[in-house]
């Protein structure tokens, strides 16, 4: 017999809190959620208050019949799951699937995995909050039915397997919108002035405040500079206060983390919750900036400890956003006095990253004291203006420094010292310079700012960020990816010795790291959504449903009626969808006209991705048109006819390589090197258009060594077996099929027979599902005309490692 059986959702849970309670405590986890919605059409009952019809999920009926088993030893069951709404319906479910006895079992709650935390959970216990579990029904019923309609719509009218959400895809248009404001961006330029004068040895750097508009003006100004006298005209020193950032969000966390530890969204979560789960932080989903007095109490001690009593001043942050739940706290150590929490560096990098935010949050403000001179020029009224800071008490300084994104500097950089000055003081002019600068569009997304954007437009919650993210990459809406910048010249005119020298420099513009970029698909997705289904993907629409929700976590609001209120107008437009013409959304556009052929080229989007096509099928004549697959970074949208033109020149001979021709060409998994029949993917560093022969056999002659390497065994009476090395150890291939090697056996000494033997044993792998390819239809794939046989050959034969376009016609 049992005395109590505690349910958490995660065995990494279950280990940690299993410590802190004595033998009578059994804790077994549920592997999360273990009933969902089925993957059919019958899992709502839309005519009867869209009532959901839940099945215990394939993978947890052994785990729920063993909980189900220890659950009726038990005199008490505790179900400890998370202490949000996702958290909430795990602990609902399971009392619906384990048939759980309501005398007996008792719902507890902690925001942290610490001994207090639970001992104080266990001794006041409560029942299901069923408001909190209609908000999590209403969120997970509203999306199935947007995704379950809508998604269907897609593929009739655009493309078979896309998806839509009702979060995802105001994610993607926020994506897409940044992405053609940077297109439409005109950038203007202007010249800013500096001066760097000698001050006793040292440097003292100033600047013109205003900037000039053109070369004229910024000429004009040195001009008048010419054999002018310079004078501090006046010197001001303020008192300067700055204070620390609040503790972490979920959000804050993933910008920060981001920032500093370069790590993606995903991975923050990922690495928070094996923290949390250990006990080492507080619960990492929240928007709450609240700290609890035994927290504040813990980090004054660490900071006195550390510091000094002067470093200490406690702080209450309060919320600005009107869903955040102010009984949660913000991430946070759970004991400030640890500074080494997991011997895992990127835990230990985070663990570090979320205590010296929370403990900088209950620190002294910073005291500086900045410097403003003002520099007269003797020959005309303006001024140039030089400042500087010294740092007089460092406070929360000392421990953290909160990062800004490239583009907008940083709020607490602190500059350097001024050298010695007085006022009357005259300066000696080392030189001045007016430099050309060009505006800046808005930056791209990174993962971070696009969570921050999200939350700024209160679209998503602190569960969603990181799920969100993930979805738009994996459905190819969105690619992360990084990019080459391009040369641009700029003209700087420098005044040294009272001669004006103009001189042109280089610079590299518009590199990109680690940024989202929209693939054409998403594009020609959010213009179809935007245009029939304008409330599902509208930012105020989308944001007052997440309010909806938090009126029902409150109890404010019936679910049911929240779902009927947006389901009626929402289903009307899925009807009235049919009417929509196909050919009118797919983002088809005529580039123009083939000065040699005299025919017209279109781009289109394929199967495979866009791609641009020369010329019409001819049935009469036999002609068959040209097709080229875009390059990454290219547009529909954007194509010219020039970049069009320089498509249809891959594929293009590099040389000639044991009496075989090289080609460079793009292909459905990007471009590529074919020789004698075997193809060889090109890296980033090297492009189709200009890939030398040189650099196409050093290409083949690595791939061929990586390969003589990979082997270990092969069979010449059976072709089709071999026995390679792989990434995760020696596995045996026997066709298409990937064996794996018994324990005890040595990869080398394995006959064919053997080989055939475990291939018997090893079942089928079950196919992903989908759509099976229609018979010949008038939107078919049609084979390349012959220039492009090579290209469509390796596009089928290439393997499958990369996600790029490829060059096939609709």
């Amino acid at each position: 017999m049992i005395k109590n059986l505690v349910i958490v959702e995660s065995p990494a849970k279950a280990k940690t809190i299993e410590g802190y309670l004595g033998k009578d405590f059994v804790v077994k986890s549920s592997f999360g959620h273990v009933r969902d919605l089925p993957k059919d059409n019958n899992a709502i009952d839309i005519k009867n208050k869209f009532k959901p019809t839940y099945v215990i999920s394939s993978d947890k009926k052994d785990v729920v019949s063993q909980l189900k088993k220890l659950a009726k030893e038990a005199e008490t069951v505790w179900l400890a799951s998370d202490d949000d709404r996702e958290g909430e319906a795990i602990s609902w479910h399971l009392t619906e699937a384990l048939n759980l006895n309501e005398a007996k079992t008792r719902r507890i709650v902690f925001r942290e995995i610490t001994k207090n935390a639970i001992l104080n959970a266990i001794s006041t216990p409560r029942g299901i909050d069923m408001d909190l579990v209609n908000a999590q029904q209403a969120r997970r019923v509203l999306d199935r039915l947007v995704g379950f309609e809508l998604s269907p719509v897609l593929w009739k009218k655009i493309k078979t397997g896309l998806s839509a959400g009702r979060v995802q895809s105001v994610a993607v248009r926020l994506v897409v919108e940044r992405e053609r404001e940077i297109e439409k961006f005109n950038a203007e330029s202007s010249f800013r002035i500096t001066a760097q004068f000698d001050v006793q040895g040292k440097t003292l750097e100033a600047e013109l405040p205003a900037k000039f508009k053109t070369e004229e003006e910024a000429q004009a100004f040195l001009q008048r500079c010419v054999g002018a006298d310079y004078t501090i005209g006046n010197l001001e020193t303020k008192p300067l206060k700055r204070s620390p950032a609040p503790p972490f969000t979920t959000s804050t966390l993933q910008q920060e983390a981001s920032r500093k530890l370069y790590f993606s969204v995903a991975q923050t979560m990922t690495v928070a919750q094996r923290l949390y789960e250990a006990g080492k932080i507080s619960y990492m989903r929240t928007d709450s900036l609240n700290l609890s007095d035994e927290a504040i109490q813990g980090a004054s001690s660490a900071i006195r400890n550390s510091f000094g009593e002067k470093f200490v001043k406690t702080r209450r942050f309060k919320t600005k956003s009107s869903g955040a739940q102010e009984a949660h706290e913000a991430i946070r150590p759970t004991d400030f006095s640890q500074i080494v929490a997991s011997s895992d560096r990127n835990e230990q990098r985070l663990y570090e990253l979320i205590w010296k935010r929370a403990i900088a949050s209950q620190m002294a403000d910073a005291e500086i004291e900045k410097t403003t001179a003002t520099i007269d020029i003797s020959t005309q009224p303006d001024k140039l203006v030089a400042t500087g800071e010294v740092i007089k008490f460092e406070g929360f300084l000392k421990v953290y420094i909160e990062s800004k994104d490239d583009e907008e500097g940083s709020d607490e950089d602190v500059k350097g010292m001024l050298p010695p000055l007085s006022i009357g003081q005259q300066l000696g002019l080392r030189q001045m310079q007016a430099t050309q600068r060009y505006s800046r569009p808005a930056p791209r997304y990174t993962e971070a700012s696009l969570v921050k954007k999200l939350e700024e437009m209160g679209i998503g919650r602190p569960s969603t960020y990181a799920p969100t993210i993930s979805t738009i990459q994996k459905r190819g809406y969105v690619e992360k990816d990084s990019r080459e910048g391009k040369e641009r010249k700029f003209n700087v005119l420098t005044l040294k010795n009272d001669q004006i020298s103009a001189q042109t420099k280089t610079e590299i513009t518009g590199a990109e790291k680690s940024k989202l970029f929209p693939t054409d698909m998403a594009m020609v997705v959010n213009d179809f959504l935007v245009e029939h289904f304008p409330n599902v993907i509208d930012y105020s629409f989308t944001a007052r449903v997440e309010a909806e929700f938090d009126e029902i976590a409150h109890g404010q609001q019936e679910w049911e009626q929240m779902l009927e209120n947006f389901y009626e107008k929402f289903h009307k437009r899925i009807e009235n969808s049919e009417n929509i013409n196909r050919a009118d959304v797919s983002g088809a556009r005529e580039i123009g006209i083939d000065p040699v052929s005299g025919q017209k080229i279109i781009a289109k989007l394929g199967r495979f991705g866009p791609y641009v096509q020369l010329g019409e099928e001819n049935p009469d004549t036999g002609d068959k048109p040209v097709y080229a697959s875009l390059r990454k970074g290219q547009f529909i949208e954007s194509l010219t006819l020039e970049d069009a033109l320089d498509l249809f020149k891959l594929p293009r001979i590099v040389g000639v390589y044991e009496d075989k021709e090289m080609k460079a060409a793009i292909g459905r998994f990007g471009p590529y090197i074919s020789h004698a029949s075997k193809f060889y993917s090109l890296p980033k560093t090297l492009d189709p258009m200009t890939v030398t022969a040189d650099e196409a056999i050093a290409l083949i002659e690595a791939k061929r060594k990586a390969d003589a390497e990979k082997l270990i065994k092969t069979f010449p009476e059976n072709p089709d077996v071999q026995v390679l090395n792989g990434r995760y150890g020696p596995y045996i291939v026997v066709g298409k099929k990937n064996v794996k090697i018994p324990k005890g056996k040595e990869p080398a000494d394995l006959t064919l027979q053997e080989c055939l033997d475990l291939a018997e044993q090893t079942p089928e792998k079950k196919g992903r599902g989908g759509f099976k390819k229609k018979a010949e239809t008038a939107t078919a794939e049609k084979k390349p005309a012959t220039k492009k046989t090579a290209a469509k050959k390796a596009a089928a034969k290439k393997p499958a490692a990369k996600k790029t376009g490829t060059a096939k016609k609709k």
